[in-house]
């Protein structure tokens, strides 16, 4: 589903060069739930910027459903995104004079999808994601669990390849953080929707089939996620 090659960044400021991501190489098959792992000022950011064709590597190739968006003009890349990628912010960045509803529908707007069938999906997604009794209200009436779930709804309604999911439990209290990583865990099984859930806490990303981590720009491992539970019963053992 996404390919990662030979993937180098620098930033210039006037004479100065400042190396960011460096040989990042990995894949992530469809249908996979990863973490891609890291601190503040390891490369994270910028590298779920290159993913999702925000900005352009100084070096190498990424693939999407087979679509080299590197190659890509900013026009193609636009349409792209429409199409294959969806997104879950820490800030949720819900419309405030939307309804719930409404903020759902909005990226089928913008593909001239009809109104009966946007609402239709709409509607679906909130019972996938617990609140179908929220459609009419507006965020402001909301908890902050209730936004993050009106955005995972949102960025499924497209049906895209691929949802880059950045820090989307850093606003959320503990139990509430559980109830959403539950919700992207039981998705991403019936749903067979491939999640990138970028973060810098290491139990979010114990949540997730791989763990990706980056240090300093490079790519320090990339292993498979580890159960707390089944881990710490092992050690029992």
């Amino acid at each position: 589903m996404l390919r990662v090659e030979g993937l180098s960044h620098a930033f210039k400021n006037g004479g100065e060069t400042t190396l960011v991501l460096q040989n990042i190489n990995f894949h992530v098959r469809k249908g996979e739930m990863i973490a891609l792992l890291g601190s503040s000022g390891s490369g994270k950011s910028t590298l779920l910027n290159l993913m999702a064709g925000l900005m352009k590597p100084t070096e190498g190739e990424i693939y999407i459903a087979d679509h080299n968006i590197v190659k890509m003009n900013e026009n193609k890349l636009a349409e792209f995104r429409r199409k294959h990628i969806g997104f879950i912010f820490q800030a949720y960045e819900l419309l405030p004079n939307l309804t719930v509803r409404e903020n759902i529908e909005m990226p089928l707007v913008f593909q001239s999808t009809r109104p009966s069938v946007r609402k239709q999906k709409a509607l679906q997604l909130l019972e996938q994601v617990g609140i179908p009794d929220k459609a009419e209200l507006f965020p402001s009436q909301l908890s902050g669990g209730q936004q993050q779930r009106v955005s995972i709804a949102r960025s499924l309604i497209t049906e895209p390849s691929v949802i880059f999911a950045d820090e989307p439990t850093g606003n959320l209290d503990t139990k509430t953080e559980e109830e959403i990583l539950a919700i992207l865990k039981r998705l991403n099984q019936t749903m067979d929707t491939t999640f990138i859930i970028v973060t810098h806490e290491r139990e979010v990303a114990q949540q997730t089939q791989k763990i990706i981590t980056l240090r300093d720009g490079q790519l320090q491992t990339s292993q498979p996620a580890v159960d707390p539970q089944a881990e710490a019963e092992e050690v029992q053992a």
